[in-house]
């Protein structure tokens, strides 16, 4: 199965996009070569865009918060597993303490450091990262792959109790989702909503369908239209036969 997630709310669209930046830095991170580090501080500098132009921390704390609430109420629930709830819970504690920790804007250490700032400022020009124009950064591409990472770890940790939160967010609204089997005639599904609050839903479709979910919801209709996938570059074709699929709701 191939699963599509669609978030509904521009919150859950920001999570999601950390989540993505974080998880594609950390394995450029764990691997050698200067390419590699290259792309992870690339990965870095978009970290800080977006976590910097929303309230990221304030936000994933009050959640924190509401979710060590929602959940503490469970104990002696004979339906929930002790040992489970304690473990989530401790998770939670955890994060929460250490991003409390972090003290100032985010990556403000970041932003402070004038030789990093002057790589984030020439790679958003094409080639702008070239020997010629920037020739210490050229010069520490050239070191071992441990002494840059040693580097990229100082950088980089400070900025990962974010992704603890976010992790913990995500990974709770994804264990809420309900997820019923429906029929998109000729390519097409429509369902009225009801008024009821959704964050993120989930398409499922077999791997073997050609077949792309290109989804509009409010709080009143989801609407799903399923186009062949192209890449030639024409215009999207709708599916003209029946699909199957799975469509999971998810809110916290």
């Amino acid at each position: 199965m191939i699963s599509y997630e669609f978030p509904i709310n521009e919150r859950i669209r920001t999570l999601l996009r950390l989540e993505h930046l974080y998880n594609r830095t950390i394995q450029y991170v764990g691997r050698d070569s200067a390419t590699d580090h290259h792309a992870a501080l690339l990965g870095i500098f978009e970290i800080m865009e977006v976590a910097g132009r929303a309230d990221m921390k304030s936000d994933l704390l009050q959640e924190l918060e509401r979710q060590r609430q929602a959940l503490s109420a469970l104990r002696n629930n004979p339906q929930i597993s002790e040992d489970a709830l304690e473990r989530v819970l401790i998770d939670i504690e955890e994060t929460h303490c250490k991003m409390l920790n972090m003290t100032g804007k985010f990556g403000q250490a970041l932003r402070e450091n004038e030789w990093l700032m002057a790589i984030k400022q020439r790679v958003t020009i094409p080639g702008g990262a070239c020997a010629f124009d920037l020739p210490s950064y050229h010069y520490w591409q050239q070191q071992t792959a441990e002494y840059r990472r040693v580097d990229i770890d100082g950088w980089f940790n400070p900025l990962l109790p974010i992704k603890h939160g976010l992790d913990i967010v995500l990974r709770l609204l994804r264990d809420s989702m309900r997820e019923n089997n429906y029929t998109a005639k000729n390519g097409n599904f429509q369902q009225m909503s009801g008024g009821k609050t959704v964050q993120l839903l989930r398409v499922s479709l077999p791997a073997h369908l050609a077949a792309v979910p290109e989804l509009s919801a409010n709080r009143y209709a989801i609407n799903i239209r399923f186009v062949v996938p192209s890449t030639s570059g024409e215009r999207a074709k709708v599916v003209d036969t029946d699909v199957d699929f799975g469509l999971g709701y998810c809110n916290l």
